[in-house]
């Protein structure tokens, strides 16, 4: 079964249990971001090192497994700016076969899915994706029990890029909540390797987020969080560093503020 019918069957899946599904859980939030040392800009000609960015995210957790979602907009202090989404449901074989599949630290094994989509100023060609992509990703899933963790999942994925070489993908994610005195705190994040293919060097993205739990502090805990996010990406959207004299490799600092709904 090729990428494409993959998706396709998962699609159908999702579709098929929409109308029995149950929503187990949800949640919703809005982040602004602003941070100065953005690698890779838009154009040979520009500046763009310095980016604002608005994200939405939704994550739900379902009778049939669970779903990820998020959108950024990015704009830049030259003026460029940066549509960037992706769509992440997973299927949940212990739910949907209703066994038992944990063994050792997983917790569940899943079929996952995520659509890219990107839309942004590239009139140099600089990125291996091009400025407008769909690129498609399927592969496996796994819930795993971490302690002291509140979820930790690993995801491989083999990528069908739009117009560009396929190549596979490794993803971690995780979220460590802690207390230090009366205060709460929040570190998630998420870790993205991908593979080299014949239009991009291997990249790596580890992008946490370090946060304060603002909201406890007047009795709504997990509404209201203020913290850093820190990007450490190495050949940044499969660009090898120096390539045309390009710095790829991100070590950028963002100031946040979420709130959650």
């Amino acid at each position: 079964m090729n990428l494409s019918k993959s998706l396709l069957f998962i699609t159908a899946g999702l579709a098929s249990l929409a109308a029995n599904a149950e929503v187990l859980w949800q949640d919703n939030s809005l982040s602004l971001l602003s941070g100065s040392d953005y690698k890779v800009n838009y154009s040979l000609g520009t500046d763009d090192s310095s980016r604002t960015v608005v994200t939405y995210e939704h994550v739900s957790g379902h009778s049939w497994g669970d779903f990820f979602m998020f959108a950024d907009y990015l704009t830049s202090s030259a003026g460029s700016d940066e549509l960037y989404t992706e769509v992440s449901p997973r299927l949940s074989l212990g739910k949907l076969s209703g066994r038992e599949l944990a063994f050792g630290p997983v917790k569940d094994v899943l079929l996952a899915s995520t659509l890219e989509f990107g839309n942004f100023d590239d009139p140099d060609h600089l990125t291996a994706t091009g400025p407008h992509f769909t690129n498609k990703l399927a592969g496996v899933g796994f819930d795993l029990a971490v302690p002291g963790f509140s979820f930790v999942q690993a995801n491989v994925y083999h990528r069908d890029n739009d117009d560009k070489a396929s190549n596979e993908q490794l993803t971690l994610v995780w979220g460590l909540p802690f207390s230090l005195g009366s205060a709460d705190f929040l570190y998630d994040g998420f870790i993205d390797w991908t593979s080299a293919s014949a239009d991009a060097h291997p990249s790596m993205n580890f992008t946490s987020q370090l946060k304060w739990d603002v909201g406890a502090q007047w009795g709504q805990p997990k509404s209201l969080y203020a913290g850093i996010e820190y990007v450490h990406w190495d050949d940044k959207f499969g660009i090898e560093d120096g390539t045309f004299g390009i710095d790829s490799n991100e070590r950028n600092v963002n100031l946040l503020v979420k709130y959650h709904f």
